[in-house]
């Protein structure tokens, strides 16, 4: 009669992968870093998972044309719903905001892979 042992080793180091892929796929943060520009909006949106989108515009980046600026949009996602709350209530006004970098989205954490975790300053 065969041992069942070496299905089970198979098994149990296919499932350590298995999750170490998902981990580093959707929870390992990739890079964080500050953007700072005006806030355009913070919506609420979404079928099943109601996820807050904003998109911050960051003036004063040099286009490829000759005397021109041109604006940097960074789009990105809120978990938190204080802080969404209090970005909605001072849109236009000049945000700096903490963000981390996964690699993949999850549907319930937001359509971006940029997930605003933290209000350093508004102006």
């Amino acid at each position: 009669m065969r041992s069942k042992k070496p299905l089970y080793i198979v098994l149990g180091i296919l499932s350590v992968l298995l999750c170490g892929f998902i981990y580093y796929r959707y929870f390992f943060v990739f890079g964080d870093g500050v953007k700072a520009g005006e806030l355009n909006y913070v919506v609420r949106k979404g079928y099943v998972f109601k996820t807050y989108e904003g998109k911050l515009i960051q003036s004063g980046i040099r286009s490829k044309q000759t005397g021109n600026i041109q604006s940097n949009e960074f789009e990105f996602s809120v978990e938190d719903k204080a802080i969404a709350e209090k970005m909605m209530m001072n849109s236009g006004k000049t945000f700096e905001l903490h963000y981390k970098e996964y690699i993949s989205t999850l549907p319930w954490r937001g359509y971006s892979p940029f997930i605003v975790d933290k209000i350093i300053s508004i102006k």
